[in-house]
C-alpha cells in the first residue's frame, strides 16, 4: 500500500471515527473503501455518457436519413430492427448465422 496524507475538515474526521467504531473497522479501511467506490462509480457514469453519445450519434444518422433501409412498404426499417440498432450502438449485438 502507498501511504498518503489527507486533510479532512473536523466534522469529516469526527464522522469517520463515529463510522469505523460502528462498523469496527479503521479510518484507513473506510476511506480505501469510499475511494474504491467513488472510482468504481466514475468508471460507469464514463460507460454510461458513452453509450448516450452513441445514442446521439444513431439518432442523427435516423434523421438525416443515413440509415436508409426500408421494408416492403418504403418505411425505414428502424422499427422492425430498434434492437440489432441499439446493440450496435452500445456493442453488444453479433451477427446471427
Amino acid at each position: 500500500m502507498i501511504r498518503t496524507m489527507v486533510q479532512l475538515t473536523e466534522e469529516q474526521m469526527k464522522a469517520l471515527k463515529e463510522l469505523a467504531k460502528a462498523r469496527k473497522t479503521s479510518v484507513a479501511k473506510l476511506v480505501r473503501e469510499s475511494v474504491a467506490q467513488y472510482v468504481a462509480a466514475e468508471a460507469e457514469a464514463v460507460s454510461r455518457g458513452e453509450k448516450r453519445q452513441r445514442l446521439r450519434e444513431f439518432i442523427q444518422k435516423v434523421k438525416s436519413g443515413e440509415i436508409q433501409s426500408r421494408d416492403i412498404e418504403g418505411k425505414t426499417d428502424v422499427a422492425i430492427n430498434h434492437d440489432k440498432y441499439l446493440d450496435e450502438i452500445y456493442g453488444t449485438w453479433e451477427k446471427s448465422s
